[in-house]
């Protein structure tokens, strides 16, 4: 028994023991609320930090939260200009691509322009080139036949007599030459040039030592050139000794003959190799001549003829000259005549040119009733003392 006061206290009492066990109750929970309470402070000052922390990391969350909806709308953003770029990309691609078609068209169809032209200036050439093997094939057949010309003594002389008469025709005129002319020896010249004395007729003979030369040039050893070279000299000084006896007549011709090689090649292996060949052709007045210094001897020779058919001609000129010098003169009398009949001519329609102005100026005094005038013009004065006439009104128009 637990005496408060004047109150007692039953232990055994239940309620009692139900009040002091809600009171116990009640002190435990308190001091437990003070326990809960101190821990929990402590609780909150360690747990501070890591509330600034949280906070701080909230922060952050927000911030790359912010980040994050930024970097949507910047991935937006970059999407759509990607997509408008391929898309202006592909419109870039696709004109391209109908441009580059259309060149590769166009190139296309030049280069099978070109080549169609190319082909057909091919298949031209190509023809071009058949003519000429065909004119190849003819040379070659023709050349052959030259060949065995040339290979006979007979027609390698009938070779040069037409090569000589070739170049003579175009030379001189057609009166100024004779072919196979027999001289007063009985000899037939190939061509007789008949020049004026000085020099006179002048013979040329056509000679070609076919054979010497083209053993000169197949020589192959020193004693087959030097056989050739013999030969070369042997055949060309018979030559000029036959040219020189048989077609150099004193009175008959000129001093001297042409010895006509119808080789340009025999004639520079002479003066190159065979210079005393040369010398012994001059002292026996024979001049050996090919087609090019031909032509230029003939030249000269036509300069010849000209002048001697002018000198022949003098005499005609002087008196055709005569006959001019009278018609001249009678020329000048007949103008003369002529000029004094066009003087009167003049100073007659001079004349007649004042009289249709006086004519001409009454006719238009006529044609305006200009009487007044015409009677101060016409009507002698009137004496002193008399009365003049009665003039007649002018009508004007």
């Amino acid at each position: 028994m637990i005496q408060l006061g004047d109150t007692q206290i039953s232990l055994s009492d239940p309620v009692t023991l139900a009040a002091l066990a809600a009171v116990a109750a009640l002190v435990l929970l308190f001091v437990l609320l003070v326990l809960a309470v101190r821990r929990a402070g402590a609780a909150a000052r360690l747990a501070e930090p890591m509330l600034q922390q949280v906070a701080a990391l909230g922060h952050r969350v927000q911030a790359l939260g912010d980040g994050q909806q930024q970097l949507a709308g910047g991935l937006t953003h970059v999407s759509e200009a990607q997509t408008q770029a391929q898309a202006q990309m592909l419109q870039l691609m696709e004109a391209r691509l109908a441009e580059v078609t259309t060149r590769m068209g166009e190139s296309l169809q030049g280069s099978s322009t070109r080549t169609a032209r190319s082909l057909g200036e091919l298949q031209q050439r190509l023809e071009t080139i058949d003519r000429a093997q065909a004119k190849i094939e003819k040379l070659s057949g023709d050349v052959l036949s030259l060949q065995d010309i040339l290979s006979n003594k007979q027609t390698r002389g009938a070779f040069g007599e037409i090569q000589l008469q070739d170049i003579v025709s175009k030379a001189l005129p057609k009166d100024s030459y004779d072919w196979q002319a027999t001289l007063s020896n009985g000899k037939r010249a190939d061509c007789l040039i008949r020049l004026p004395n000085p020099p006179g007729p002048i013979v040329i003979d056509s000679k070609f030592p076919l054979e010497a030369y083209e053993a000169l040039r197949n020589a192959g050893t020193p004693w087959e050139l030097n056989e050739a070279a013999k030969s070369m000299r042997t055949a060309v000084k018979a030559h000029i000794k036959a040219i020189s006896q048989k077609y150099i007549l004193e009175g008959e011709t000129a001093d001297g003959a042409l010895m006509f090689l119808p080789s340009e090649a025999v004639y520079a292996e002479l003066h190159a190799n065979f210079p005393d060949l040369v010398r012994e052709g001059f002292a026996a007045r024979v001049w050996i001549v090919s087609p090019t210094t031909c032509m230029a001897t003939l030249n000269t020779m036509r300069a010849v003829l000209k002048d001697a058919r002018m000198r022949e001609q003098a005499g005609a000129i002087r008196r055709e000259l005569g006959l001019l010098h009278g018609d001249v003169e009678r020329l000048e009398t007949r103008v003369g005549n002529l000029d004094k009949h066009f003087s009167q001519a003049a100073k007659d329609i001079g004349e007649i040119r004042i009289s249709a102005e006086k004519a001409g100026k009454r006719a238009r005094r006529l044609d305006s009733f200009d009487f007044d005038e015409l009677a101060d013009e016409t009507t002698p004065p009137a004496p002193p003392g008399t009365r003049a006439p009665v003039q007649i009104l002018r009508q004007d128009g």
